[in-house]
């Protein structure tokens, strides 16, 4: 049976703060604790295809894959997928932001199935993203309310 995840998280800064940090690509090795790069390949328009590679598991493994992101600003939406998919059947991902009364709710679904020879089944997939969405989420949400902290302190010259 295909995994599914939903995860969300309220963060206590102005929506288009929340929209720019977390859609600068380049700087997710900075905004992740589990990424350690990131290669932008292409941008078309409001695409942009890029590889990023985690740090290494565990076991020693580096995993790396090539993922594809369409932006909607306007609509306050980004949907992406694996174009090189590795242990997974397909991986589908869209986060939504929505404006809420003292910040922003950030919320990601994730829709994938596993190969049969990989590691772990769907199950054990869906709870691992499941655990690593909620570490990530809340690690985005100190950093960007730090950053809110730090420009609303800011003295205007």
């Amino acid at each position: 049976m295909p995994g599914h995840t939903e995860n969300d998280i309220t963060i206590a800064a102005p929506l288009d703060l929340v929209w720019d940090i977390t859609n600068d690509i380049e700087d997710w090795p900075q905004l992740f604790s589990e990424y350690a790069s990131v290669e932008v390949l292409s941008r078309e328009g409001d695409k942009t295809t890029f590889r990023l590679t985690m740090h290494p598991d565990d076991n020693g493994t580096v995993w790396s894959w090539v993922s594809e992101r369409v932006v909607d600003r306007r609509n306050r939406s980004v949907r992406a997928r694996r174009v090189e998919t590795g242990p997974f059947e397909h991986m589908d991902i869209h986060w939504r932001y929505t404006e809420i009364p003292g910040g922003t709710s950030m919320h990601w679904t994730q829709d994938f199935a596993m190969k049969p020879q990989a590691p772990v089944d769907d199950k054990g997939m869906t709870d691992l993203i499941n655990r690593n969405s909620r570490i990530q989420m809340e690690l985005i949400r100190d950093k960007i309310e730090q950053r809110d902290r730090e420009l609303r302190t800011t003295p205007v010259s």
